[in-house]
């Protein structure tokens, strides 16, 4: 059986860690080292609207040699998303992430944001299904 965005969010929480458009990049890396993760999402109220990335940062401020307490979070975030919805494989997710070349995922839900999932989490649910499946066949195989 196939694991799916609700198991992956069942497993690891669905906090969904966010910050607004008019806060500064300094702000919005304060949260992101805070909660120890590399995105976060931006919501205009209960709207989602973008996701910021290190890698936003990195290629956004750093490169363009802009000052992150006075950038807003609106100016460098990403705002062409690609979202999935709980039922979604994580096999699915891992062939969205490489082929957008994004390396996390919002997760929409009858039109609310209800979780965010990244590479690693996709990687270790792989992972973990890939064993049972090893297991399963090892039994059948000494059964």
């Amino acid at each position: 059986m196939q694991t799916t965005v609700a198991r992956v969010l069942a497993d690891k929480g669905s906090d969904v860690i966010s910050v607004a458009p008019d806060q500064t990049v300094y702000t919005a890396l304060e949260v992101m080292e805070e909660h120890n993760i590399g995105a976060v999402v931006v919501l205009d109220g209960e709207d989602l609207i973008g996701i910021l990335t290190e890698r936003d940062y990195a290629r956004k401020v750093i490169l363009l040699d802009r000052l992150s307490k006075k950038t807003k979070v609106s100016s460098i975030m990403t705002s062409e998303l690609h979202t999935v919805a709980p039922d979604t494989t994580v096999v699915d997710c891992m062939g969205i992430m490489t082929d957008m070349k994004v390396r996390h995922l919002p997760v929409i839900d009858g039109g609310d944001l209800v979780g965010v999932i990244s590479i690693g989490d996709v990687v270790k649910a792989i992972i973990a299904q890939q064993r049972s499946l090893i297991d399963q066949l090892e039994q059948y195989i000494t059964g």
